[in-house]
């Protein structure tokens, strides 16, 4: 029986995705579940798999395509017969070879002489090597028939739409021209940029900068660490208390924590922390949800997770939604200081940044510290400055003296 292989439902937000990469090739015997196909989301990766056990027939939607809902990806065969004719098929080949070896040493010679012979390719008809990677020599054509180095290479098959008209690129030299290659933004990255770009041009974003000692949490996190994942199974990092002091915050300031709609403001009386983790695709923020009533265990045990899940490219679209207020931590890659932007519709994300020993005064005296900037970068149609300074000095009180978590101080 042949069964059609249709996009899956990507999501409330998500309408199309792009074709990233075909698992399997026509003729190949699949079994049932096993991933056939993976499309890249404007969010995530999502792999498709096969519905039952059978044979590829046809593969309909090529890599690069886009794909709107439900649009038909391929066909396949279900059943043994559909496997046992995989079977045949793959072996054809095998009989041909034994064939030609033991009568037709010639013929095997003329077809390997014509597979030899360098085959004309239409100039119209060409197409950048490696996926949409211009090489030296298509670039230096491209030169000598006029057509401009920044020209984007032409798609055979329909692309997603442009991130934002842009001013063209300055002239090239050609000694310059033969050095680059040019690749295709990923779906993921395109979203990235237009999302970032649109917080800049919607909210007015303002950043607000403090420092926190970080003392009392690495003393703390030294002395239970080893008791709390023997009994946990899962390391204390800081993460748990930064998430911990940003939803005592969040309930001081609920500003911070709220959207707008239209010309209303959206309270929000929860929290989903969106932890920003970097995967080799680009920044996604995966959501703790419901994140003010986790333990500290709960709260490592499912970044640990989100994070693992982010990296393997195996987050779901419900990973990936519904978040209030995100945590971003440079100081893992090496940031002193930066300002983050937002994460439309949230109206505020924290910056951590790396822990650094520094002179400070304490009792009147020069002592060192390891101290660690914090940015809150906020909307300030919403969030006035007042309150966004309080919220980042209750982040900055509760992480110097975690005891106040405990007490709700």
């Amino acid at each position: 029986m042949s069964i059609e292989i249709r996009v899956p439902t990507l999501g409330e937000s998500v309408t199309e995705a792009t074709v990233a990469k075909w698992l399997k090739k026509t003729g190949d015997a699949v079994a049932a579940d096993e991933p056939l196909v993976e499309l890249e989301t404007d969010k995530v990766s999502v792999e498709v798999p096969a519905p039952a056990a059978g044979r590829l027939d046809e593969i309909v939607a090529k890599e690069g395509e886009t794909v709107g809902r439900d649009a038909l990806l391929a066909t396949m065969t279900e059943g043994e017969a559909g496997a046992e004719a995989s079977k045949a098929k793959n072996d054809e080949p095998k009989a041909e070879e034994s064939a030609t070896e033991e009568g037709g040493a010639e013929e095997k010679k003329a077809a390997l002489k014509t597979e030899e012979q360098p085959k004309p390719v239409e100039p119209a008809k060409a197409k950048p090597a490696g996926g949409g990677v211009k090489s030296k020599s298509e670039v230096l054509a491209e030169a000598a028939r006029g057509v401009p180095a920044a020209a984007a290479p032409v798609a055979a098959t329909a692309a997603p739409a442009p991130v934002a008209a842009a001013a063209p690129r300055a002239p090239v030299p050609a000694e310059d021209a033969e050095r680059e290659e040019r690749v295709r933004m990923t779906r993921l990255r395109q979203t990235i940029a237009r999302r970032l770009k649109d917080a800049q041009n919607t909210a007015a974003m303002l950043t607000t900068y403090n420092e926190v000692d970080m003392s009392a949490i690495m003393g703390l996190r030294n002395e239970y660490k080893d008791e709390f994942q023997k009994k946990h199974g899962v390391k204390l990092g800081f993460m748990s208390f930064f998430t911990k002091a940003c939803v005592h915050a969040l309930n001081e300031v609920p500003t911070v924590n709220a959207e707008i709609d239209g010309t209303d403001i959206v309270y929000k009386n929860f929290v989903h922390m969106g932890v920003a983790v970097g995967t080799p695709s680009g920044l996604v923020v995966p959501v703790l949800r419901n994140a003010h009533e986790m333990s500290f265990a709960e709260i490592e045990k499912t970044i640990n997770d989100l994070g693992v899940r982010a990296r393997d490219g195996k987050l779901s679209m419900a990973d990936m939604q519904g978040g209030t207020f995100t945590i971003s931590n440079g100081g893992v890659y090496g940031s002193l200081m930066s300002s983050p932007i937002l994460n439309p519709p949230q109206s505020g994300i924290l910056g951590m940044h790396k822990i650094m020993d520094r002179p400070m005064v304490v009792g009147g005296e020069i002592v060192a510290r390891p101290m660690m900037y914090l940015a809150l970068s906020y909307d300030h149609r919403i969030v006035d400055g007042k309150e966004a300074v309080t919220f980042l000095v209750r982040v900055k009180d509760a992480l110097e003296d975690p005891r106040r978590l405990l007490m709700d101080l």
